[in-house]
């Protein structure tokens, strides 16, 4: 028996189709017609503490990067970059230690607070390093600046009189195409108050 040939129908109506194994059934010819997914049942809300205050995110996905979780409340400054935590665009804090948020899952963040450039600082009430990449005239494009900045904020939270041997590793992966790596060197030097 052949089966009826296809109808269209709105979208909502669509169901989901998959493929099953080897064996062909004559009346489905191989295909099992699987109802879609209530929405509400496949969602996984996530509280996480972004920049001090807790926030709600839903995703079916518990590996979500952290960075589209971010992006998607608005909280722009984290760029991607690579997708792979190699260039550093996407850093955040986590827990006060540097973090590349397209390698950070939701799942890594449960229970830990999280800090991204919009949260650093404010217009009014500048954290010294942002002070700092002001005053040294750090960005260029500024695709890299909000990474710098986290991770340079992380370094000084961490430890706060850092060589310049100790900033150069801490700052070693984050990516700068336009070359103000020795302007960033000296903003994080003048912000852990050793001049500048």
């Amino acid at each position: 028996m052949v089966p009826e040939p296809l109808r269209m129908v709105p979208v909502a109506m669509i169901p989901i189709v998959v493929r099953l194994g080897s064996s062909i059934d004559s009346m489905t010819m191989g295909l099992k017609v699987i109802r879609p997914l209530d929405r509400e049942d496949d969602m996984a809300s996530y509280k996480v503490r972004i920049n001090g205050f807790v926030r709600s995110v839903e995703s079916s996905d518990p590996d979500k990067p952290l960075l589209y979780a971010l992006r998607g409340l608005g909280l722009t400054a984290a760029k991607f970059g690579c997708g792979f935590g190699q260039c550093g665009a996407c850093t955040v804090l986590v827990d006060g230690q540097a973090a590349r948020s397209c390698q950070t899952t939701l799942a890594d963040i449960q229970g830990k607070s999280v800090t991204t450039l919009e949260g650093l600082g404010s217009g009014s009430a500048l954290h010294p390093i942002q002070a700092a990449f002001i005053k040294e005239q750090v960005p260029q494009c500024g695709y890299c600046t909000s990474g710098m900045i986290m991770s340079a904020a992380g370094l000084l939270a961490e430890k706060p009189k850092p060589t310049e041997d100790e900033i150069r590793a801490a700052l070693d992966s984050n990516l700068c195409r336009c070359g103000t790596h020795v302007r960033v060197i000296r903003a994080v030097i003048a912000a852990s108050g050793q001049g500048g």
